[in-house]
């Protein structure tokens, strides 16, 4: 008599199919709601589900999306590299500071790979007792010397970090754009 059950590896595949189906729809939603203009509205705290599975990183990438389109007088900065190097240049700007991104940029990323963390522990200053730190590895005397009224009081401020770099890099060698290794 023939069975109407299948085989415990069919039914394996079976459900591997599913899941595959079931996690290419909800990528498919993602992908829906990424290009949707009212899902783009949706505030990051709204989730949309689809299956079991919760897409709330779309909400959140969708906000993100809104912000970064928003019109520069109304935009806020992102707290990642580029809203740092960005408010840092309103800032020089204001304060007749020279410097570009494509400079503040490239020198961050020599100086600290863009961790506003970054701390040296071995050069001279670190053996002197005052390691150089953040984005732009600035020693603790440099900052306070450099340091821009209007950012934080914090060397590893990253917009603090930046800026009092630049004015500094404007004194000695005329912009950060003119600087092309430690300095």
């Amino acid at each position: 008599m023939p069975s109407t059950t299948l085989p415990r590896t069919a039914r394996i595949g079976r459900t591997r199919k599913f899941s595959a189906a079931l996690v290419a729809t909800a990528s498919c939603a993602a992908a829906v709601a990424l290009a949707s203009p009212s899902q783009a509205a949706t505030p990051a705290g709204h989730v949309a589900a689809a299956g079991n599975l919760q897409v709330t990183a779309v909400a959140k990438q969708a906000h993100t999306a809104k912000q970064a389109a928003a019109p520069k007088g109304d935009q806020q900065y992102g707290n990642n590299l580029d809203g740092w190097i960005r408010q840092s240049l309103d800032i020089m700007k204001a304060k007749g500071i020279p410097g570009s991104y494509e400079g503040l940029h490239r020198n961050i990323m020599r100086e600290s790979s863009g961790n506003p963390n970054a701390v040296n522990g071995y050069d001279v200053n670190a053996a002197n007792g005052v390691p150089s730190k953040g984005l732009l590895q600035v020693i603790q005397p440099t900052f306070d010397s450099y340091h821009v009224a209007g950012t934080a009081k914090n060397l590893t401020d990253p917009v603090a970090n930046i800026t009092a770099a630049a004015n500094y890099a404007a004194d000695k060698y005329g912009s950060i754009d003119k600087v092309n290794s430690a300095y």
